[in-house]
């Protein structure tokens, strides 16, 4: 139960003001209904939302759902559909069954839209940061059609083969960042703590110590005095690319510099190549037009690069051209790609072909991901061993040096 700040008119016009408990808003628009009252607001204590319907609340314009919750939802709507439920009681049910958070907030302002007599995509249009635009056309392409059940397993597949391929390059990049920290820490304790103390061994025989020595302490020395300050000018160069990659600009620039770096360029271009495929291939399985799918897949592709020569392939498309073409003329998109593509538009299956592209580059991303990791390993290994092997020769040869010297 919460509390409701509500605003309302009487049957006199008289303006009427006051505080109800109640489990939801919809409850106190109810009473004050069976009291002869039309509400004019109604907002949590302190809150500035302004109700008088169930179109949506400003209070959940923060709601994050993520896409391990929305696949789930998705499954067994598909489900319910699928036993011959209704749209509104299956809601109910998904809702019943998630208890509390965000997503049963959103679930439950969906209900009542749809029990208004509310399109299932129209409700779902106005929480964009739960539903993407993707989810949201695609909803409304079955529902126009008829085949809401079957574009729900399309957007269930849509959503596991996307979820699956994030996984596995997370999976894959793990061990070599706990390696790289490792490494990175081991070093920093090194110079820092470890070497001084051999230099205070060498203090009096300075002069005499190998020049390897000498660098090493000198590195030391410089680290232990100075490292706030690399530290700092390193974290303020890190804060000054990010927020220069969040202006137009700097994304621009970051989006075509990352295409070209060598290993990490091929494998973004068969990430966006996969993701761009998937996406298509399920908006026009689910029955959204062309163009349409077009104009959703460019807010879906993180490049701006591949985004914008979408957009140009969406403009020759509109002129009644081919797709493969466009999208060759760009010189992102790889070569087998294209061919797939073409030959899908010259057979009239193009939906099953970028579906077959797609499947095919994922595999492409978890191999070249997985030949990455391969190398990154020994060469962080190999990196770390010779540091330190630099590091307990430079010592061994100090030591060797001083038992030289003449007493």
């Amino acid at each position: 139960m919460a509390f409701f700040q509500y605003r309302a008119a009487d049957h006199a016009g008289k303006i009427v003001e006051g505080v109800m408990e109640a489990e939801a808003e919809q409850s106190v628009i109810s009473r004050l209904h069976e009291m002869g009252c039309i509400p004019l607001r109604i907002a949590v204590p302190g809150d500035r939302t302004v109700a008088g319907s169930t179109q949506g609340l400003a209070g959940f314009s923060k709601r994050k759902v993520s896409q391990q919750q929305l696949l789930q939802f998705t499954q067994e709507l598909s489900t319910l559909l699928g036993a011959g439920l209704p749209i509104d009681r299956s809601l109910s049910i998904l809702g019943n069954l998630i208890e509390g958070g965000e997503f049963g907030k959103v679930l439950g302002i969906l209900l009542e839209a749809v029990r208004a007599g509310k399109s299932l995509a129209a409700s779902m249009g106005e929480h964009p940061e739960v539903f993407p635009k993707l989810y949201v056309n695609m909803i409304r392409a079955g529902e126009a059609g008829g085949i809401l059940e079957g574009v729900l397993r399309y957007l269930t597949d849509y959503l596991e083969g996307t979820l699956a391929l994030k996984e596995d390059v997370k999976s894959a990049l793990i061990y070599p960042m706990i390696l790289a920290t490792a490494a990175g820490v081991s070093l920093i304790v090194l110079f820092v703590y470890v070497i001084p103390r051999f230099s205070a061994i060498f203090k009096d025989v300075s002069k005499a110590l190998p020049w390897i020595t000498k660098v090493v302490i000198g590195l030391s020395q410089a680290l232990a005095e100075y490292g706030w300050i690399v530290l700092l000018l390193f974290i303020v160069g890190v804060t000054g690319a990010v927020f220069y990659i969040r202006t137009p600009e700097g994304r621009n620039e970051w989006d075509r510099v990352s295409l070209r770096l060598w290993l990490v360029g091929d494998l973004l271009r068969k990430f966006e190549t996969a993701r761009f495929a998937r996406t298509l291939s399920a908006l026009l399985k689910g029955g959204v037009p062309l163009l349409e799918a077009l104009g959703t897949v460019q807010g879906v592709v993180g490049n701006r690069l591949l985004a914008r020569a979408i957009s140009q392939v969406q403009v020759r498309v509109r002129e009644g051209k081919g797709m493969a073409r466009p999208l060759g003329e760009s010189g992102l998109f790889p070569p087998l790609a294209l061919n797939m593509i073409a030959v899908g538009e010259e057979t009239g299956k193009l939906e099953g072909m970028l579906a077959e592209v797609a499947g095919f580059y994922d595999q492409e991303v978890k191999r070249t991901t997985k030949r990455l990791t391969s190398l990154l390993e020994p060469l962080l290994i190999l990196g770390m061993g010779l540091v330190i092997g630099v590091v307990v020769i430079s010592m061994l040869l100090a030591i060797f040096s001083i038992n030289d010297l003449p007493f």
